[in-house]
Order: structure tokens, then sequence, then C-alpha cells
């Protein structure tokens, strides 16, 4: 499946359609701890927090549909702070039946990229 590029996320951010997942830590989501190489943190507007250790702890596919909490087919994207945890939670995603993709640039890139509070 084809990774998500900074322009298409962009573009629909505000499509009802799209679920935009964050797979960091809460402290990582909340802005309260991150890479000090990021020009600030946070995440990326409507992004719904589902830590990726949360995912993993689910004992098979109805378990992570239940914490997902959206109907099987729903199309969501990943992301972390540089594309390799979101990318592993999009295929777990992708394995119980989401159009699951990833933000391979992550957060790294969209701190930078996309203007926001510092």
């Amino acid at each position: 499946m084809e990774d998500v590029a900074l322009d298409e996320l962009r573009a629909r951010l505000a499509d009802d359609a799209l679920t935009v997942l964050d797979v960091r830590t809460r402290n990582e989501f909340e802005g309260l701890a991150g890479a000090h190489c990021d020009p600030r943190q946070g995440h990326i507007p409507g992004a719904v927090n589902l830590p990726l250790d949360e995912l993993l702890r689910c004992a098979g596919a109805a378990e992570i549909r239940h914490l997902v909490g959206l109907p099987e087919g729903a199309e969501i994207v990943a992301y972390c702070h540089s594309g390799s945890r979101s990318a592993f939670a999009a295929q777990v995603l992708r394995e119980v039946g989401y159009d699951a993709r990833n933000y391979v640039g992550s957060w790294h890139e969209w701190s930078r990229a996309v203007p926001g509070d510092p």
C-alpha cells in the first residue's frame, strides 16, 4: 500500500471519511515530550491518539477493532515521529480490515512544513 505524502494529508484533513491516528505516546501527542530536533511539539490538527503500545497489547483482531472504535474498512492514516511506529501500526490495522496507510514524514516533517504554534 502506498504511503501518504504531506500534500495529500494537508488536503484531506477536513475530510470526515479520514481518521488521522497518532501512534506516539500520550506525552508526545500532548506536546509534553518529543524529539529535540523538531521545531515544535504537539500533534496534527484533528488527530486521534492511540499509542502503539496500547495497540500491541490487544489479543486479536476483534480487540483491535474495539480499541480503534471505527468500522471495518474505515480509512486511517497513521503517523508517529519519523514513520517507523506508524508503518507498523498501519500494517496491523490493514491486517484487521482497515484501509490504513502510513504518513511516512510523520511529526518530524509536519512540525517543520506546516505552520503552527511554536
